[in-house]
């Protein structure tokens, strides 16, 4: 049994947890051990969580399988940016589902909650940036409509940047 339910401050540990193995999982040959580490540490902890919560502007909901917290997704509403062509749209900033469960398809039912919930709160779409090395989430946003239309650096690093596609999904 799955359910999705809106993360809280409460939840920052659980969720500090599932964000550090799914970014080893996705990005950890990304860069160095060295600046992977080091970006661990400084973004992934429970006070840094805890201060994303607070943030009244982010939305972050939690997957959970069989009473186990898997996954998460993070969004913004209303975010404009470069590329994308209209005000009302919504980020979707992270959607992480730990790697043992990808077999289950449990990240697209998080995807499509979100879609839904981008709907309801009257957003004429979704953009989001995604590592040009993670061929598997690009392939899974193609087949969700999203289209390519931009480009931008992630900053692991003051050395390092992975290469990301902007893309965009319109409602």
């Amino acid at each position: 049994m799955i359910k999705i339910i809106k993360a809280n401050a409460n939840h920052a540990e659980t969720l500090s947890l599932i964000r550090r193995q799914t970014f080893l999982e996705s990005h950890g040959m990304s860069a160095s051990k060295a600046d992977i580490d080091s970006y661990i540490n400084l973004k992934f902890t429970k006070s840094a969580f805890e201060a994303e919560l607070l943030d009244t502007n982010t939305i972050f909901h939690m997957l959970i399988y069989n009473e186990t917290p898997i996954g998460y997704s993070k969004i913004i509403y209303s975010i404009s940016e470069k590329n994308i062509p209209f005000k009302n749209v919504t980020k979707l900033e992270r959607i992480y589902v730990l790697k043992a469960f990808h077999n289950l398809k449990l990240g697209k039912e998080l995807f499509e909650f979100n879609v839904s919930v981008s709907k309801k709160h009257n957003q004429s779409g979704m953009w989001l940036y995604v590592w040009i090395e993670n061929h598997r989430a690009i392939n899974f946003y193609k087949k969700a409509g999203f289209k390519i239309v931009g480009s931008y650096d992630f900053k692991i690093s003051q050395t390092h940047s992975n290469p990301n596609h902007q893309m965009l999904l319109t409602y």
